[in-house]
C-alpha cells in the first residue's frame, strides 16, 4: 500500500500527477508462467481495457504485477521455442531436399531427431521428475547438432555408392562416434552448475544426442538400402572444398584477411566488459516496465529489492531496534537522501516507546489543563488513557494491519524479526549511505537482493568459465586419442569461433556475463564435430557437405 490513499466509493483513490486514480487489485485463477503462448491475464486486461475505453474514451489505464512480467516471459518463451525449433527443423527439411533430392534422407533424418527429443525428455523427466520450460527451449537448439549424424550418413552415402550402406557406417563410425563423446563432454559441463535448469538441460542435450546417435548408427544401414543419386546443389557444394584457402597458403589476400581477423579480434577482447548486473537480464516488454514505473511513482511503493532486516530476542526488541534504525532514516529523509520508509514501529511503537512518550504527554497535558482551567474559571479534565498498552498482537488482529502484516516476519527460529521497507530507492540511490545505517545497531542488516543475486551470477560465471576451460581440455585429451599431433585441427575451428564471437560482441557493446559463456559451452558442443569430420575423412567432398548443411 502506497501513501495518499484515501477511501472513494468504497474503492482505494489517489490524487497524483493532476488526475484522479482508482487503484483495483485482482487475483487471476489462471497460471502466469503458462507455457502456451496465450497469455489470459494480458488478454483479460485488454478486454476490459477496451470496454472501459468505450465508455470513457479518456480514460487512462496503467496496469502491474509479478504475473504480468511471468506471463510475458513464458510468451516469449513459447514463441522462440516455436520460432527456432519449427524454424530449424524446417530449415534442415529445405537443404536437405536440395541436396538428396528424396523423401527417405528427410524422413530418417526426422526420425532421428524425434528419437533424440522423446529421450530427451524422458530422461530429463526421469530424473528430475519434471522438464522445465527452460530446457525445453533449449532443446530447440538440439535439431541443430543431432541432425549432422543423419546429414553426415546421407552427405557420404551419395558419394560413396560402392562402400554400402553397412560398409558405410563401419568406415563413418570412428568419427560420429568421437564427435558424440566430445559433444557430450561439452554439454555435461553444464551438469556441475548450481543451476537445476542447467543441470535439466545437461541431462536433456546428452541423451538426446545419445539416443540419435544410436539411432542412425544402428537403423540407417538396415533402413536405408538405395543410395540416392549426387543432386547438383549437393556436388557443388562439396566440389567447393577444393576451392577453400589451406595453410600454408601463399596468396596474399589469404594472409591479409587472416591479420585482419587476427586486428579485429585483439582490439575487441581488449573492450570486453564484464558485466553481471541481474537488471541486464531484464527483459520484459518495454511498454509494460514504463506502466510499472508509473505505478510505483504514484503509489509510492517501497522497493521489493533493497530493505532492512531487523532480529531480536523478542517483540520489545525488535520494536526498539526499529525505531533506533527508524531515527537515523529520518535524517537521511530531511537530507532529502530518501524519500520515506515504512515500519513496523510505525503503527505499534515499542512499549518503552509508549510509555515515554505517556509520560510526556501527561505532563504537558497537566500544564496546559490547568492553565486553561484558570482561563475559563472551570475544572477541565481529559478522558482517560487507554488501561492497557497497545501490543503488536492486538494490532495484528485488527483489519487495519492487514496491507501491513507483511513487514512482520513473526518468529524465525529463537529469534523474532520484521523488515524495515524503503521508498525512494532508485538506480541513482547511494546504497552505500544506507548500508552504513545498519552496521552500528544490533540485529540490523541491510539488504540489497539485487546486487547480492549479481555478485552471485558473477561467482557463477566464473566457475562456469573454468568448467569451459575443463570442458576444452577435456575434448583436446579425447582428441588427442584418436589424432595425437593433429588434434588442434580438430579444435582450432570452434576455438577461432569462439573467441571471435566475443570480440564481435565486445565491438557491439554486448557485456560479457553468464549466459555468454553458457554459449560458448553450447558453441564447443556443436562446432567440435565439424572439425571432427573434415580431420577424420581430409579432403572427402562428403564431410564438407555434411559441415555446410549442418552449419547452414
Amino acid at each position: 500500500i502506497g501513501s495518499g490513499i484515501s477511501e472513494r466509493d468504497g474503492m482505494a483513490s489517489i490524487a497524483a500527477a493532476g488526475s484522479d486514480w482508482i487503484i483495483l487489485s485482482y487475483e487471476s485463477p489462471a497460471a502466469a508462467f503458462k507455457f502456451n503462448g496465450k497469455a489470459p491475464i494480458q488478454r483479460a486486461l485488454d478486454r476490459a481495457s477496451a470496454q472501459a475505453r468505450a465508455l470513457v474514451p479518456t480514460v487512462k489505464i496503467l496496469r502491474a504485477g509479478v504475473p504480468l512480467h511471468a506471463e510475458a516471459a513464458a510468451a516469449r518463451a513459447n514463441w522462440e521455442m516455436n520460432t527456432i525449433g519449427l524454424g530449424s527443423f524446417l530449415a534442415v527439411i529445405l537443404l536437405m531436399w536440395l541436396a538428396f533430392r528424396g523423401l527417405r534422407p528427410l524422413a530418417l533424418v526426422a526420425l532421428s531427431l524425434a528419437i533424440g527429443w522423446a529421450a530427451g525428455v524422458s530422461v530429463t523427466a526421469l530424473v528430475f521428475g519434471k522438464v522445465h520450460l527452460l530446457t525445453l527451449v533449449f532443446g530447440a537448439s538440439l535439431v541443430g547438432v543431432a541432425e549432422d549424424y543423419g546429414i553426415h550418413y546421407f552427405a557420404s552415402r551419395q558419394r560413396h555408392r560402392d562402400l554400402g550402406s553397412h560398409g558405410l557406417m563401419y568406415y563413418l563410425l570412428p568419427g560420429l562416434t568421437l564427435a558424440f563423446v566430445t559433444s557430450a563432454l561439452a554439454y555435461l559441463a553444464l551438469a556441475a552448475a548450481p543451476f537445476p535448469g542447467l543441470r535439466q538441460m545437461a541431462v536433456f542435450s546428452t541423451a538426446g544426442l545419445m539416443a540419435a546417435f544410436a539411432t542412425v548408427a544402428c537403423w540407417f544401414p538396415w533402413l536405408d538400402q538405395r543410395p540416392r543419386p549426387i543432386s547438383r546443389f549437393g556436388n557443388a557444394i562439396a566440389a567447393s572444398l577444393q576451392a577453400w584457402p589451406r595453410l600454408p597458403n601463399r596468396q596474399r589476400f589469404t594472409w591479409l584477411l587472416a591479420v585482419a581477423l587476427l586486428v579485429f579480434t585483439l582490439l575487441g577482447l581488449q573492450r570486453i566488459q564484464i558485466h553481471d548486473d541481474l537488471r541486464s537480464l531484464q527483459k520484459s516488454p518495454v511498454a509494460l516496465v514504463r506502466q510499472q514505473q508509473q505505478i510505483d511513482q504514484l503509489l509510492g511503493l517501497p522497493s521489493p529489492a533493497q530493505f532492512y532486516l531487523v532480529r531480536g530476542a523478542s517483540v520489545e526488541q525488535v520494536l526498539q531496534r526499529e525505531e533506533a534504525l527508524t531515527a537515523k532514516l529520518d535524517q537521511l529523509v530531511s537530507q532529502q537522501q530518501l524519500k520515506g520508509y515504512r515500519a513496523t514501529s510505525d503503527w505499534v511503537p515499542s512499549l518503552a516507546r509508549q510509555h515515554a512518550d505517556a509520560g510526556l504527554t501527561a505532563a504537558a497535558e497537566s500544564s496546559v489543563l490547568t492553565k486553561v482551567s484558570g482561563v475559563v474559571g472551570e475544572t477541565i479534565t481529559r478522558p482517560a488513557f487507554a488501561a492497557t498498552d497497545l501490543t503488536l498482537e492486538d494490532w495484528l488482529r485488527q483489519p487495519l494491519s492487514a496491507p501491513f502484516r507483511s513487514r512482520w516476519l513473526g518468529a524465525v527460529g529463537t529469534d523474532w524479526a520484521s523488515v524495515v521497507m524503503l521508498n525512494g530507492v532508485g538506480p541513482g540511490a547511494d546504497l552505500g549511505l544506507l548500508s552504513a545505517q545498519a552496521k552500528t545497531i544490533p540485529g540490523v542488516r541491510w539488504i540489497d537482493r539485487t546486487s547480492d543475486i549479481s555478485r552471485l551470477l558473477g561467482h557463477y560465471r566464473a566457475m562456469m568459465a573454468w568448467l569451459l576451460v575443463a570442458g576444452f581440455a577435456g575434448v583436446v585429451l579425447v582428441l588427442a586419442l584418436r589424432y595425437r599431433r593433429l588434434a588442434w585441427r580438430a579444435l582450432l575451428p570452434t576455438a577461432v569461433a569462439g573467441v571471435v564471437t566475443v570480440a564481435a560482441l565486445a565491438w557491439l557493446g554486448e557485456p560479457f556475463d553468464l549466459f555468454s559463456v553458457l554459449a560458448l559451452l553450447m558453441l564447443l558442443g556443436m562446432g567440435i564435430d565439424y572439425g571432427i569430420f573434415l580431420l577424420e575423412h581430409d579432403g572427402d567432398g562428403a564431410s564438407w557437405l555434411a559441415v555446410c548443411l549442418g552449419a547452414a
